[in-house]
């Protein structure tokens, strides 16, 4: 009897990925991103009557918000947190990555990982903290976002592009809460599943895997288990977003033209929900062709919105790639290289 050959999965090729990326990012930016941006530079006269005062104040935010997420970084390493100079220099780094690199976030997670290991973070914790530290943040957003549309709506109406949003954060909350449950509550069934998986997947221990799995399902009860932590890393989490979000309001303001901060909730909200899709770095073109037509559609002219989005896009986005470079090259200078820890 002949033997049946395993029928291979179909795979894009590498080559074609980049070029549909590359196109999509073409799209987006000739469509999305120039008409406003030329628009806007047609008025760019309004920079002289830009308000400075305004300016630091959101400059402040965005520094802010990056110290914030530096604090959830330490809360849910807790108690193998590095210093915070470390930590907000790993968090730089890894962020100006994030920035420069298509589906950055996989990239960063990964040098994050490198960096924190190096410092000496246990690696169960090192793995489990940045997971949570990921997933919690993404929740906490839809959170807000969903908080926001929820006043919204019956003030401004509904927009079909709301209900795709609110729709992604369900799934995202059911998938990071079934997981929680499967770990916590259903361990023995999960740690059963994976044992099969790893008995006939090359080069996995069912012992090793059943042991990581107790020590991520420890992590999540001692987090959970503890109030004031998990109550700190949701703080610490909203902090981040409320202050990035401040920092685009300020930044509306200084042009001459705030909204309602609810109003600026439900623009933010959905831009960084639909940048999540991973089409560009750090949902480059996404962020600005979603945001500037959505603050249009509050009431404020074109030109300012435009202007407003570049000025808060250069502090949010573009000024931490180099930033991030020095701090990686600070990381490397007269320290030795400590070895990456497996496991608690």
């Amino acid at each position: 009897m002949a033997e049946s050959t395993p029928k291979s999965k179909f795979r894009v090729p590498r080559r074609i990925r980049q070029l549909l990326r590359i196109g999509v990012l073409i799209f987006i930016f000739e469509y999305l991103v120039i008409p406003p941006i030329s628009t806007a530079g047609h008025d760019v006269r309004k920079l002289a009557n830009i308000n400075p005062v305004l300016v630091i104040v959101a400059v402040l935010c965005e520094v802010a918000a990056i110290a914030a997420y530096a604090e959830l970084t330490r809360t849910v390493f807790t108690p193998h947190a590095p210093k915070r100079s470390q930590i907000l220099r790993v968090n730089m780094s890894t962020l100006a990555l994030s920035h420069i690199v298509p589906g950055g976030t996989a990239t960063g997670g990964a040098l994050a990982y490198r960096m924190y290991s190096q410092l000496g973070v246990p690696g169960t914790t090192n793995a489990f903290g940045l997971a949570a530290q990921g997933s919690g943040s993404a929740v906490v957003l839809n959170i807000l976002f969903w908080l926001a549309l929820v006043i919204s709506i019956p003030l401004r109406g509904f927009n079909p592009l709301y209900g795709f949003a609110a729709l992604a954060g369900v799934f995202l909350l059911l998938a990071f809460f079934g997981t929680v449950a499967l770990i916590t509550r259903g361990q023995r069934r999960a740690d059963a599943w994976l044992r099969k998986f790893a008995q006939h997947a090359p080069g996995l221990s069912p012992d090793r895997v059943s042991l990581l799995l107790s020590r991520v399902s420890e992590r999540i009860i001692l987090l959970t288990s503890n109030r004031r932590t998990l109550w700190a890393s949701l703080e610490w989490a909203a902090a981040n977003w409320l202050l990035d979000a401040a920092c685009l309001w300020v930044f509306l303001w200084a042009f001459g033209h705030p909204i309602s901060p609810i109003d600026l909730m439900v623009a933010y909200g959905l831009a960084n929900i639909l940048a999540v899709i991973p089409l560009t770095p750090g949902g480059l073109g996404v962020v600005e062709g979603v945001l500037i037509p959505t603050i249009v559609g509050f009431g404020v002219p074109l030109s300012q919105a435009s202007l407003a989005v570049i000025a808060y896009r250069l502090f949010n986005f573009w000024l931490p790639i180099p930033i991030g470079g020095l701090a990686y090259l600070s990381m490397g200078r007269g320290k030795p290289k400590l070895p990456a820890v497996a496991a608690d």
